[in-house]
Parts: C-alpha cells; structure tokens; sequence
C-alpha cells in the first residue's frame, strides 16, 4: 500500500488540493473560534473534543482515523444533519433504504470489497457495486472529485472540503487487507494471522477500560437479545477492526490507527474469545 510520508505531507496534499491553508484542518472546519458546548450533542463519555474535536497539530494517524469514521458514518462522525430518504444511486437489487443507503460502507462493506467480498450476492447487503481497493494510492483530488460527482452526491453542505481531505485519505492510504486477516466465505477470523495472548494484553490494558474484561460492562443490544463486543468481533470480525483501528463514529472510544495494523487484529481475535451472551 501506498503511504504518504508523514502527516505533514497529507495536510498539505489536502490544503492544496481543497484551497485551504493546512491551519484549517489543525483548527477546525468552519469558524474555530466557537467553542462547543457539552450538551451540543451526544458522546458516550470523555472529552466532546475528541469525539468531533480537530487537534491543533493533527498526525497523520488522527487524519486516517477521522477519515475511517467518516466512511462508516459521515454524518454521526460529523455532528451534522442525517440526509433524508434513499441514497438516489442506491441500485433497486439492494435491500436497504433510508439514511444508511448515503453511508460509504453500505455499498463497498468493511472489507472495501463491495459485492465482490462479503457483501456479496446472497447478502443481505449486496448491492452490485464493485469495492473501492483500486483507489489505494490515487491522488486525493481525484478520489475527492469522485466522491463530489453526479454518482455519490456529496456536497460542501454534507461533508465539507476540509472533512472530504480526511475522507479521502482515508480511501487512498487508509485502506488495510481485510481478506489477509478475515476469511470472506465465512466471515470468522483467519487462523495463525493473530497473536492472541498480544490480543489479550491489549484489551486488558486498554479496551477493558470501557468494555470489562469479560466484554460485556456495554451492551448495545436490544431488549431481546444483548450484544457485546465478543458478539461483534465473533460475528462481524471486518467491521470490529475497522472500529478498533478508527473508533465509533460519536463516541469516545479510543483507536490503535497509531500502532501498527497488526495490534488490531491482535485485538479483535482475543475479543472473538469473549463471552457472546
């Protein structure tokens, strides 16, 4: 995979490529010098500022991050206002409607395979449409362009420019090999590609601090059923370490795009070990 070097770089790709001044992705999107209020919006816990904050000297790592957010849920990971109705491109063969048709991962899945991974036909989320792998290592602008054109509708007022340089960062050097690490055919793991005892030691040091040991301090289940991480990483390994590696879109939860790609996987093959119920 092709990788800019270093954060100052992809800021300035940005800035160049949007006409903004590398301040402004340090200092915010619109006007910085309004500050939020707590109760603007809803955070799990922690600071407001990381949940929807700009650092004032944002790495490389952050960029990435925000940018990953912003594919699984633009408008959560934004604070702005969820879009009405049906995405206009989403294909009639699909079997969704609604706000989640206009989210990046509804059409090219986790794996950014799109129907040629997991969500492939069969799936409850096929959609025909191809994933987004051969973008890895295309300019900014024109990944940008892409996402702006008749096709994906992405305006200034959804994802402003400042927001689109993350995106789309995101999309050229964000990207990781889902299929190295997860079996596509049976959406399990791959086994020998983790160090599970590494796993281990990381959530124990980090994760649980949120989530208990055992996985389940939260539940974000129904009133049927519960659903805990080991739920999710046993079930949906693409999905959790995209979350591990770029966190939930509007919640304080910490990420590992710093460390090297392998800590995730480490992470979401102990968290497969969990309980599930």
């Amino acid at each position: 995979m092709k990788i800019l070097n270093g954060a100052a770089t992809l800021v300035a790709a940005a800035g160049m490529l949007f006409g903004f001044s590398a301040a402004v992705l340090a200092s915010g999107d619109d006007d910085s010098s309004e500050k939020r209020e707590i109760g603007d919006y809803a955070f799990s816990s922690g600071s407001p500022d990381f949940v929807h904050g700009v650092p004032a000297n944002p790495e490389e790592a952050w960029i990435l991050a925000a940018g990953g957010r912003i594919y699984d849920n633009w408008w959560v990971a934004l604070d702005v206002a969820e879009p009405r109705g049906t995405h206009p491109s989403y294909p009639e063969i699909g079997q969704k409607s609604g706000p989640s048709t206009w989210r990046c991962k509804t059409c090219h899945g986790w794996d950014f395979l799109g129907s040629d991974g997991i969500y492939a036909e069969g799936s409850s989320n096929y959609t025909g449409i191809g994933g987004i792998r051969g973008a890895v290592g295309r300019p900014l602008e024109q990944i940008a362009a892409t996402l702006r054109d008749d096709t994906h509708l992405y305006t200034t007022d959804m994802i402003d420019d400042a927001q689109m340089g993350r995106l789309a960062a995101f999309v050229s050097n964000g990207q990781i090999d889902v299929a190295k690490y997860v079996d596509l055919e049976t959406r399990t793991m791959i086994p020998g590609m983790a160090d599970i005892s590494n796993g281990r030691g990381i959530f124990q040091t980090v994760c649980a601090a949120c989530h208990g040991f055992d996985g389940r301090l939260l539940d974000w289940g129904d009133s049927t059923s519960s659903n805990f991480v080991g739920t999710e990483a046993s079930e949906l390994p693409d999905e959790v370490i995209h979350k591990v590696l770029n966190s939930h879109p509007g919640a304080a939860m910490v990420n590992l795009r710093a460390f090297p790609v392998q800590a995730a996987i480490d992470v979401v093959a102990y968290a497969a070990t969990l309980p599930v119920e």
